[in-house]
């Protein structure tokens, strides 16, 4: 068990909380959950003992061992992958090193035998013999081919590192588990692993995490950081939402009637304080008024922008045609042969391991990149915007948020254009600040403004959600759903692909596509059928040539 003990933490004269009390127990997954800026991170590095409170403490059992995903993909550059893994478990790593190094000694003392003896009992006593087996089962199911597991950390890139990091922090069956954004970076494979991971472990975890589907998936209970405090409701995060809204509805119904009775209690006074025959009445309710108190609702951190994709022009029969089209990367054959005719409703995912395919799709039906062969030909009513997973030459310049949008807005009024930018949530002082000193969230939102101001009727979506905290998440999703246009998308949030695709295709890593029209959850309960006959079609077709 870990539990904070009237913690509270201030960042100058700011307390992100304050007096906070609360228990995390055995057998319990808790999502930590709380608006961008609310203190999740922060709380994490405080159970962590990375940070210190300003007052209160954390304690946990004795003998008890936590473990955290860490943040930083390069501090292990110059370890072996397995290293790094077995690395989860501090002690077992020192016992691992300590033998290895008593054994390399050319001058073997008795000394040396009984301090090996004694290593070797605690190595088995730990299950150390089966390390690595362990630790390649966790890279195995995150994704992590097994011919890199004794690959140097620095030759790898940036989204191995990070299932690496992951795969440390589960590994050797930690007794507290912290998780920070876990899912980001993650394929959809490898977040369903992680899920069932999760599901079947029996000790205690606090996640964060913006994926509303995982959390529902993994979490038995939902600390809220709100109004400066931390409040533990029993359930996943659907439960929270519903039970959150239904408070605040309740506390409002009950300040209403309260208003309603201070006013009758107002107009009975009112009238007959001065009446003799009526003092003591007056008296008598002047006192019940006194006690009347209406509830603090206080306003919460979380704000939601508003999402409204609206094309200007109603879309034709005839959208998108792609005819064997192929590409090859660095010597990859990313793309092969793929064809497909989009329909006028079509809300297409993406989906699959293969994420350099995806992105060069994107990229050759957006114009910014050639195909090797084939063809592609959208219809003539129809009209573009692109989200893509790398914004960075988009903000590589000295202009301000709103002389950015303006150079795309049809309409060259600044009042025109900054009202696409309060929906984002970005006030009217926001409006002159540099494009390029942005956080990641702030500049997908100013391209989420920019595919709004468009009026484009086919959308391309490269992982939008990455950077957007939970409350911009849902009102993205809400939009996608909402749109009365074509989608193409990639997005590693479950509850987005469930909820706003028509139709799934997978690249898989051969190049080749599959393509289904159904829902995701529909496409995961017959993929491994799906990928036998796959297999089984092309180890066919090979024999046959």
């Amino acid at each position: 068990m870990i539990s904070a003990n009237n913690v509270t933490y201030r960042v100058g004269k700011k307390a992100l909380f304050e007096d906070v009390n609360i228990k995390f127990t055995e057998g319990n997954c808790y999502g930590l959950i709380g608006a961008n800026g609310a203190g999740k991170s922060t709380f994490l590095k405080i159970l962590s003992g990375a940070l210190d409170t300003t007052s209160g403490d954390i304690s946990i059992t004795p003998g008890q061992r936590l473990s955290v995903l860490e943040q930083d993909h390069f501090k292990y550059d110059a370890y072996p992958v397995m290293d790094v893994v077995i690395m989860g478990n501090e002690r077992l790593y020192q016992i691992m090193k300590e033998k290895d190094a008593i054994y390399a000694k050319e001058d073997f003392s008795d000394e040396d035998g009984i301090r090996a003896s004694e290593l070797e009992a605690e190595f088995a006593e730990m299950n150390g013999w089966d390390a690595e087996s362990n630790a390649a089962m966790l890279l195995n199911g995150l994704g992590i081919e097994t011919d890199i597991h004794y690959s140097m950390m620095s030759d790898l890139n940036g989204n191995e590192k990070v299932k690496i990091l992951l795969a440390k922090a589960l590994f050797g069956n930690p007794d507290i588990l912290l998780l920070d954004e876990p899912t980001n970076h993650l394929d959809l494979d490898a977040i369903a692993w992680l899920e069932e991971f999760l599901i079947g472990f029996e000790n205690t975890v606090i996640v964060v995490s913006h994926d509303r589907y995982f959390l529902n998936k993994v979490c038995t209970h939902t600390a809220d950081i709100d109004y400066g405090k931390i409040q533990l409701f029993a359930g996943n995060y659907d439960f929270w939402y519903e039970s959150s809204q239904l408070i605040i509805k309740q506390r409002k119904e009950a300040n209403k009637k309260k208003e309603e009775q201070i006013k009758e209690l107002q107009e009975f006074i009112s009238r007959f304080s001065a009446n003799a025959s009526k003092s003591k009445q007056a008296t008598s309710r002047k006192r019940a008024l006194e006690k009347i108190e209406l509830d603090d609702i206080k306003p919460s951190s979380r704000k939601y922008p508003y999402i409204d994709f609206r094309p200007e022009r109603e879309i034709g029969n005839e959208v998108l045609t792609v005819e064997g089209l192929s590409k090859t990367i660095n010597g990859e054959k990313v793309l092969d042969n793929i064809s497909f005719i989009v329909g006028h409703d079509d809300k297409i995912a993406f989906v699959g391991g293969n994420e350099l395919a995806k992105t060069t799709l994107f990229k050759i039906l957006t114009g910014e990149m050639e195909p090797d062969e084939g063809t592609y030909k959208w219809g003539v009513t129809t009209s573009q915007a692109y989200f893509p997973k790398d914004n960075s030459a988009e903000f590589n310049n000295d202009y301000t948020i709103s002389d950015w949008l303006m150079g795309y807005s049809p309409v060259k009024d600044i009042t025109y254009v900054r009202g696409f930018l309060g929906r984002m949530l970005f006030a009217g002082d926001d409006g002159v600040k540099k494009v390029k000193i942005l956080s990641g969230g702030e500049k997908v939102r100013c391209l989420l403004s920019k595919m709004m101001i468009s009026g484009a009727n086919c959308l391309i979506f490269d992982e939008p959600t990455n950077h957007l905290d939970m409350e911009a998440i849902t009102a993205l999703n809400e939009g996608m759903m909402k749109f009365k246009g074509v989608e193409l998308f990639s997005c590693h949030d479950h509850q987005v692909v469930q909820t706003t695709a028509n139709r799934i295709m997978e690249i898989l890593p051969d190049g080749s596509l599959i393509d289904k029209i159904t829902t995701y959850d529909e496409y995961l309960a017959n993929d491994e059928m799906a990928r036998k006959r796959t297999v089984y079609t092309s180890t066919a077709t090979e024999e046959e040539d």
